[in-house]
């Protein structure tokens, strides 16, 4: 039985054809209650419910950034991406660095679209006495998992707004997405960050028991902040109000940026423009009316972002529709 999505609630992780399938597609993203998780989750739903013949297995948890190596190593056939991390990947850089094969790799690794992540909240508790990112000085922070493009890009944000540096001069813990949640939850940590596109999930859930706060670093102008924002983040704020037990009186200034999903640039041509015009020309199918729902758009699917490049087939479908020269 096929299922898609409803009411943002990931229904299954098993998108499946009728009949017998001629392909079969894995697909790796983060944990499933994210939200770009049930932004893929969906992709590889509709795409099996609409094409006969294309079976697409999602498996969710683990680090997008040791996903899209996988892809390059021939491993999987689909998983999350970004820009930056295509970028590290390329160069060997960051948690490449001690990949010898990343940038080679990275040559088998291409686009099939973007979606946008979400800003990234940074939450306390409202009775807490961080007042600003500045303040979490000795402070306990769940920034992501570690090693994971949502880590990297917390950490960076915080250091080029603050100069304040993970694991010297506050605590970033070592945990999955499901571990972090339920450590801030539980009080384990003073500081808890998710990228989202509002409202999330995750904040729907905390705020049902307690009081949150979104928090800001004091200033976030400067070379160190247009360094860290380069071609492919934005600043863009989280308003007031979102949540019932949300306490920010004023919006709270963060930054956004793109995700995507990658896809093996050795499968057939013909193939990756069928699942890519299987999913855009069914895209009423989502049943959600989530915003991340109302954020699918193909214009800004195609829209070019770093080094990696859009695989031929997906190319073909952008450019019948009208959105890629």
């Amino acid at each position: 039985m096929k299922h898609l999505l409803k009411g943002g609630a990931l229904v299954t992780l098993l998108a499946t054809t009728t009949g017998h399938a001629q392909e079969t597609l894995r697909m790796a993203t983060i944990a499933p209650s994210l939200g770009q998780a049930i932004t893929m989750a969906t992709f590889a739903n509709i795409v099996a419910n609409n094409l006969e013949g294309v079976e697409i297995e999602v498996a969710a948890g683990g680090a997008a950034t040791v996903h899209q190596l996988e892809i390059g190593r021939g491993n999987l056939e689909l998983s999350m991406t970004s820009p930056t991390i295509y970028n590290l990947m390329a160069g060997g850089r960051a948690m490449y660095a001690n990949q010898d094969d990343a940038p080679d790799a990275s040559e088998n690794v291409q686009l099939l679209m973007w979606y946008p992540y979400g800003q990234y909240h940074f939450a306390v508790r409202s009775d807490s006495d961080i007042e600003l990112l500045d303040d979490i000085e000795g402070a306990t922070v769940f920034l992501g998992p570690q090693g994971g493009g949502a880590y990297n890009s917390a950490r960076g944000w915080i250091a080029a707004t603050t100069g304040l540096v993970a694991g010297e001069d506050y605590e970033a813990i070592s945990a999955n997405w499901q571990t972090g949640f339920q450590s801030f939850l539980d009080g384990s940590v003073d500081l808890y960050v998710n990228g989202c596109i509002d409202p999330c999930q995750q904040f729907l859930q905390i705020t049902e028991t307690e009081d949150i706060r979104f928090i800001e670093p004091e200033s976030y102008e400067g070379e160190e902040v247009d360094s860290f924002l380069g071609a492919f983040r934005t600043i863009e704020e989280i308003p007031a109000g979102l949540y019932e037990r949300q306490t920010n009186e004023m919006g709270t200034m963060s930054f956004d940026t793109s995700v995507g999903i990658a896809v093996r640039a050795d499968i057939d041509e013909e193939l990756v423009y069928q699942i890519t015009r299987a999913f855009w020309e069914n895209i009423d199918q989502v049943t959600s009316d989530a915003p991340w729902a109302s954020a699918l758009n193909a214009e800004y699917a195609a829209v070019e972002r770093g080094l990696i490049q859009l695989h031929p087939g997906a190319a073909r479908y952008y450019r019948e529709i009208g959105v890629l020269e």
